[in-house]
């Protein structure tokens, strides 16, 4: 009997210590494979990690895995199969390294850090910059080069230089930090989504070239400069295009104001004056005919509507006769015109 003990003693003692042993070997495995590679990142040490509607955490892990994120992707997988949770569509930001855990942790939460920002109606490409760099999301520098990128003016088929007149202005919502030319994008397709939706013929097969496009992106920008009361934006739109029919200078003191405030530096002026009016630039529709280079402001709904359906009319003239309404005196005569009374600008 005691022989039979004895050897179930050691059968049990081995028992035990192969438990430990395998133990030992897992736990340590798994502190391995948990750890992050022993790799240098870019990019300050954060990653922007985007989870698309519908993508797995299989799909995730091996993306991770591929960009040296986290070491084996089986380890990943094996870490959403003990819980059976998922990972939430969203942008994510994550300090590397991180332990699979971690970013586990982080996207299963679905806890982004975003932050609201509001770009006004109406604002320039520097005015939206300054905007974003003061709610701690981008450079004011970083956004005007992606704004200025080839790569991304060639994505969204923009004729001109600059993204100027293709952001919507809108409430987003970014993570700190954020990639200036992600930034971009983003309001780019903001942009386009709410073309779409105002004048869907824009997009149909026999659509207007972005050419085309750009006139009236640029004739909006205008107007959005100009209109105080909303009924009056389509009226204004209208005034320019009988202006272009007949090779008017299109005469728009927003015009000017952009000439005096992004291109020359200077404070916003409460009004021009003659020699304002004189400023030699192309911007200056008082001295050049025709439509400015590109864009003046980021139009919005009421605008770019004008811009796609202005009223038709006779008039060629508007000037601000009611600053405390923004009410326009529209007039088919210059002499009518000069009657009404001085020049005034729209705010900051």
């Amino acid at each position: 009997m005691s022989k039979i003990i004895r050897k179930f003693s050691k059968f049990l003692s081995a028992i035990i210590s192969l438990i430990i042993i395998l133990g030992t070997i897992l736990v340590g495995g798994a502190a391995y494979f948990n750890a992050p590679p022993q790799v240098s990142f870019v990019d300050d040490n954060v990653l922007y990690l985007e989870v698309k509607s519908g993508e797995t955490a299989n799909s995730v892990g091996s993306r991770l895995e591929k960009s040296a994120v986290i070491k084996s992707r089986y380890f990943w997988n094996l870490l959403f199969r003990l819980d059976r949770e998922y990972i939430k569509t969203g942008t994510y930001r994550i300090e590397l390294p991180a332990s699979q855990t971690k970013i586990r942790s982080i996207l299963v939460s679905g806890e982004q850090l975003l932050v609201k920002v509001t770009i006004p109606e109406g604002v320039t490409l520097r005015k939206t910059a300054n905007i974003l760099e003061e709610g701690k999301i981008c450079g004011t520098e970083e956004f005007l080069a992606a704004a200025s990128s080839q790569e991304i003016l060639k994505t969204f088929n923009v004729p001109g230089s600059t993204m100027e007149g293709y952001l919507y202005p809108d409430t987003y919502l970014f993570p700190l930090s954020y990639p200036a030319a992600l930034v971009v994008s983003a309001m780019a397709d903001n942009f386009f989504s709410r073309i779409e939706a105002l004048a869907p013929e824009a997009f149909s097969p026999l659509s207007i070239s972005a050419a085309e496009l750009n006139e009236r992106v640029i004739i909006a920008s205008i107007v959005e400069r100009e209109y105080q009361v909303s009924d009056e934006a389509a009226v204004m739109a209208g005034v320019f295009y009988n202006r272009i029919k007949i090779g008017m200078a299109l005469q728009s003191c927003a015009t000017v104001e952009y000439v005096i405030t992004e291109i020359q530096g200077r404070p916003h002026p409460d009004v021009l004056y003659s020699r304002d009016l004189e400023i030699r630039d192309p911007y200056n529709t008082y001295l050049r005919p025709g439509l400015p280079p590109g864009p003046i402001s980021a139009p919005g709904e009421t605008a770019l509507r004008a811009a796609f359906y202005p009223e038709p009319s006779d008039y060629l003239y508007f000037r601000l006769v009611n600053p405390g309404e923004g009410r326009h005196y529209f007039s088919r005569t210059l002499d009518d015109h000069i009657r009404a009374g001085a020049l005034y600008l729209k705010g900051n």
